[in-house]
């Protein structure tokens, strides 16, 4: 097994536009939101473009979803050591209203 693929925490999540996904976290992490290319990208430890996200030091996160599809939540410490907990949670566009 590839180290890369137990060094982060990968969720595949199926959203429409114009839904959140929240996550919580239990301590400061990259969380990132990427399209299917851009997670094999990561995966294969290639030039990457993430839709949103970065180093954060506050919980909850939130990304609004641009596109309908399924989207690849992607949390790591960076390399550092360690382990995080994150939760994350689609929030339907339809609930909101």
């Amino acid at each position: 097994m590839d180290k890369l693929a137990t060094d982060h925490l990968h969720w595949e999540l199926e959203a429409e536009a114009g839904d959140t996904i929240e996550v919580s976290l239990d301590r400061a992490a990259n969380v990132q939101l990427l399209d299917r290319p851009n997670y094999e990208n990561y995966l294969n430890r290639q030039p990457y473009s993430r839709l949103e996200g970065g180093y954060t030091t506050f919980s909850p996160v939130e990304f609004d979803v641009p596109t309908d599809g399924v989207w690849h939540l992607v949390i790591d410490l960076g390399g550092g050591p360690g382990q995080v907990r994150a939760v994350p949670t689609v929030i339907s566009k339809a609930s909101i209203v």
